[in-house]
């Protein structure tokens, strides 16, 4: 077994409190639509039809498309109507400006809140509540729902996107989570898809808020497709065009609009191989896969060779993250890998309401973000030895809280139609132990025709074969146990 199966929260441990537990965080679901308040921007979000396409463009590109109450309020209930309308056939959620997608909440508004004590606390508290039954209503849409990943894709931004069926980056994407540079945690459902990106990948982007440009966002899995952004306005325009049977399922659905997308491809830019690959890719593996943050700290520095100067500029870039933020976030990487897509946003709310009672982050964001210049943090405790076991648990307490109430009642432990994305290593690795000896090209050429000859998969299947296989005098491939 694992070892990160074998650990259990021990906040948590004991299997009369597990069950409490899960049975205190079952779905909840509300009929009530938060709808639009005095005061919202008028036109901070913009909707249009086109014949079969629904759109919602995010429209504050003086702020790179932040996401704020206002939005949520206008977004939410026009979701809702046109999942009920036979005439709204696929949605597209995109920004306004070259720039961004969604650079994320509105997190200087909140830290102001915050400063005002527990009533702004709590002004803070609602806006996650609000901004997560968004996200979870996104994660369960009964109809093709795509985002284009255009820009600045960070925090609130990933929330709008990653959680869709089809998510399509960009030369111009820019992904990354950066809540621990700023006091908070990787939330918007950060518990539930980075711990399913291939090996510790997920945990070495929620630690250390490291950015994916362009095509890299595509090959660790965060997007499903890559075209270039000259060809999404034209691409509107053809989905639009699409007309599904009245009997097609979701599935059917996403498959015409799978193959419409792969008519806009270009191919993959051919000189930027994948960057997470090869020796980089053991070294986030083997530093990241420990359970404590003074572990990886320790195997970090002991790296050596290729990976001493990225081990060297990784431990610099821990050092300056909040030490009650790093820890937090290797928790939730460690324990929410059994969480459901409901449950993972009703604990991310309470992990959220935490941390607006914490010092750490109204001093993150106004060191980082609202100072001019910006400032070095000075961290609450300032030292990851004063970050107790019981400071972490406390973050995950969730006995007598009274547990987010969503606006679906979607429920799923992995994402459907996974097959719209490039393979995982957990998939390759099945493919190769079932297909024991197989040869190499014989393995290529299968995930290859698998998935209808999409970019990237044979550069995927080659690196993965590469890194994590043996293969014999006559060419046959074998999956290696351990990954060294």
């Amino acid at each position: 077994m694992p070892l990160k199966a074998k650990i259990l929260n021990s906040a948590l441990s004991g299997s009369s409190k597990v069950q409490e537990a899960l049975n205190a965080m079952s779905t909840k679901v509300t009929e009530n639509i938060p709808n639009e308040q005095p005061g919202d921007e008028p036109d901070d979000v913009l909707f249009h039809s086109i014949y079969g396409v629904r759109t919602i463009e995010l429209n504050r590109p003086k702020k790179l498309n932040s996401l704020n109450g206002s939005m949520a309020r206008k977004i939410i209930p026009r979701l809702k109507e046109w999942q009920k309308s036979q005439l709204a056939s696929i949605i597209i959620i995109s920004g306004a400006g070259p720039k961004a997608f969604c650079a994320g909440g509105d997190v200087a508004a909140l830290a102001q809140l915050n400063t005002q004590g527990p009533s702004g606390q709590a002004k803070s508290k609602a806006y996650f509540a609000l901004e997560y039954q968004l996200d979870h209503l996104i994660a369960s849409y009964s109809k093709p729902y795509i985002a284009y990943m255009d820009g600045i894709t960070m925090g609130g931004g990933v929330g709008l996107s990653v959680h869709a069926p089809i998510r399509i980056a960009t030369e111009r994407t820019l992904f990354a989570m950066p809540e621990t540079t700023i006091g908070f945690f990787p939330d918007v459902g950060a518990s539930f898809f980075m711990p399913r990106l291939d090996g510790e990948i997920g945990t070495y982007l929620a630690l250390t808020s490291e950015r994916l440009k362009g095509v890299q966002a595509y090959y660790a899995g965060v997007a499903t497709h890559y075209i270039d952004s000259s060809s999404l306005e034209s691409l509107t325009a053809r989905l639009s065009e699409l007309i599904f049977k009245d009997y097609a399922n979701k599935g059917e659905r996403l498959a015409i609009i799978d193959a419409t997308i792969e008519e806009y491809s270009t191919g993959l830019p051919y000189d930027e191989p994948m960057l997470i690959a090869g020796k980089l890719r053991e070294a986030i593996d083997r530093c990241f896969g420990h359970n404590t943050i003074e572990k990886i700290v320790g195997a970090l520095e002991k790296e050596k060779g290729e990976t001493e100067e990225w081990a060297r500029n990784t431990l610099k870039t821990l050092k300056e993250r909040s030490p009650t933020s790093l820890k937090v976030a290797l928790k939730q990487m460690w324990v929410s890998g059994n969480w459901d897509i409901a449950e993972t946003f009703q604990r991310e709310y309470h992990i959220a309401s935490k941390f607006m009672e914490h010092p750490d982050f109204v001093e993150g964001v106004s060191a980082k973000l609202m100072s001019k210049p910006p400032k070095v943090p000075q961290w609450n405790p300032a030292r990851l030895e004063d970050v107790s076991t019981e400071d972490v648990n406390q973050f995950f307490m969730v006995k007598g809280s009274e547990r987010l109430a969503l606006l679906e009642d979607g429920v799923y432990k992995e994402y459907p139609f996974g097959d719209l994305r490039l393979p995982t290593e957990k998939e390759i690795e099945w493919r190769v132990k079932e297909e024991d000896g197989a040869a190499w090209e014989v393995v290529v050429e299968s995930f290859v025709r698998r998935r209808n000859g999409k970019p990237g998969v044979k550069e995927k299947i080659e690196e993965v074969l590469k890194r994590r296989c043996k293969v014999d005098s006559k060419g046959r491939v074998f999956w290696r146990t351990a990954n060294i």
